[in-house]
């Protein structure tokens, strides 16, 4: 049942003060006053929509462990259920407007919550919006909770649910490379280091091992999940469960993990817990190897690609966009381009992060929303990066087939292959020769008798110099 005063602005009053509050909204004074003063980054905290959904889960299975305990009468209990379920699904994002960078360690979201779960409750009973003396937001939505317990649980939730869709994305790569590599698998090419030419490999080899580093990842964001599903709800202000039920805190787990259907458990030390953030450090860490991982993968796609007549050219990228409003005809990749701009964007949030956690005092760190912010927005931002990395470049990578075999049958690479055989000393004099234009390796070989043509045509089968033989 929806209220009818929605186009009527309505008073509402803390110990501030009053402040008149629009009428087809669901924040009230708290959030007004937050919306003032922290106008900062432009970002609503909407604009991080598992966040808003992490919250109404939270406020959920706190209001099904306060009736439990008879701390809510039925009525109560579940209007703000409903209400809270609304939020959960996301259908009262556009009422989460409070600056996603904001002072009092997440006091304005949690009360942004409070506000819009309590008039969106008034609403289910049938009164109107600001009726606090029935559905309060402090008495009744934020009962046996602190925004030290109930806020830092909701960035933990929401960061496990984006690391899970991040999982995803490093999943479809993996298995988008996968699939170039086998393609590939007996293209032959040279090898680099310090990129200068190495050793004979294949194009296969060099895309497996990109999906062989981040497989690596899928591990080390299973690890940090887990960190995140230890949560201190129920500790209120420091970890102490002052002005809490006996059986709260089991109950609001208990709840929180048959709503979430994530497997949450309580921190063993609540006050440990309500003070440490060393677990988004973790998650910081992990965003950032995986990002560096990933940025690494585009330099390379960017120098592989490179010419197309005058750089290395072993690569075809997706043509995607005109590369230049003056030079006609020029492609640049500026799908990887753009992937390692979210890489830049990734570590320079682990610095917010690891300044944010440090600079913690005493039972609290009061810079929660902001490592909140870069986390959830570092994860996203690498997620839908990864996507368009695999859907836009490379799913259509092609090989220069003739450019590799021009390259391959005249490389001096092959002569670390003759190393066994005739020593170092005999194969650098070769390979200065062969630099020198005196000959190709194969005819230095056999003209200064190193080694028999059998032999010769047994050391340099290409499988052997790839390591590709079985």
């Amino acid at each position: 049942m929806m209220a009818r005063d929605d186009c009527t602005a309505r008073l509402e009053h803390d110990f501030l003060g009053e402040r008149m509050i629009p009428g087809d909204v669901y924040w009230g004074v708290h959030t007004s006053r937050a919306r003032d003063n922290f106008q900062i980054s432009g970002v609503p905290l909407h604009r991080h929509p598992q966040l808003v959904a992490a919250l109404g889960a939270v406020k959920r299975a706190a209001a099904r462990a306060n009736h439990d305990l008879g701390l809510l009468d039925n009525d109560v209990a579940g209007a703000i259920d409903r209400a809270c379920q609304e939020v959960h699904a996301g259908r009262l994002d556009r009422h989460f407007v409070v600056d996603v960078i904001q002072g009092g360690a997440g006091t304005s979201t949690n009360m942004n919550a409070n506000e819009v779960i309590a008039n969106r409750a008034l609403e289910f009973l049938g009164l109107a919006k600001g009726d606090y003396h029935v559905v309060n937001p402090n008495d009744h939505v934020n009962r046996s909770q602190s925004t030290n317990d109930a806020y830092p649980t909701a960035v933990r939730l929401a960061l496990s649910v984006e690391l899970a869709r991040l999982r995803g994305a490093v999943e479809r790569l993996v298995a988008a490379l996968n699939a170039k590599a086998e393609r590939f698998a007996t293209i032959p090419k040279i090898g680099r280091t310090q990129l200068q030419d190495a050793v004979p490999m294949t194009v296969g080899q060099e895309l497996g091992a990109w999906a062989a580093t981040l497989r690596e990842e899928l591990a080390r964001i299973d690890d940090v999940r887990q960190l995140l599903h230890e949560v201190n709800l129920g500790g209120t202000a420091i970890g102490t469960r002052i002005a809490t039920h006996s059986g709260y805190r089991e109950a609001a787990i208990h709840h929180l993990a048959e709503l979430t259907g994530l497997p949450v458990v309580s921190a063993v030390d609540l006050i440990e817990a309500t003070s440490d953030v060393g677990c988004f450090v973790q998650v910081s860490a992990t965003l950032k190897r995986t990002a560096i991982k990933v940025s690494k993968i585009c330099n390379d796609l960017r120098l592989l690609s490179s010419g197309p007549q005058a750089g290395l050219g072993e690569l075809r990228l997706p043509a995607r966009q005109a590369g230049s409003s003056i030079m006609p005809g020029k492609v640049n990749p500026v799908i990887p381009e753009s992937v390692n701009q979210i890489a830049f964007s990734v570590i320079g949030n682990d610095v917010t992060v690891t300044l944010a956690a440090e600079a913690g005092q005493l039972q609290l760190n009061a810079f929660e929303p902001v490592i909140a912010h870069t986390l959830l927005e570092g994860i996203d931002w690498t997620a839908r990066g990864l996507d368009i990395l695999r859907t836009l470049c490379v799913e259509g990578i092609e090989v220069n087939r003739d450019h590799l075999a021009r390259i391959t049958s005249n490389s001096v690479g092959v002569v670390t292959a003759l190393t066994p055989h005739i020593g170092y000393a005999a194969a650098a004099i070769i390979a200065r020769r062969a630099l020198a234009g005196e000959g190709t390796i194969r005819e230095l070989v056999l003209s200064g008798g190193y080694l028999a043509e059998e032999q010769l045509d047994e050391v340099l089968v290409v499988e052997k110099l790839t390591g590709t033989h079985t």
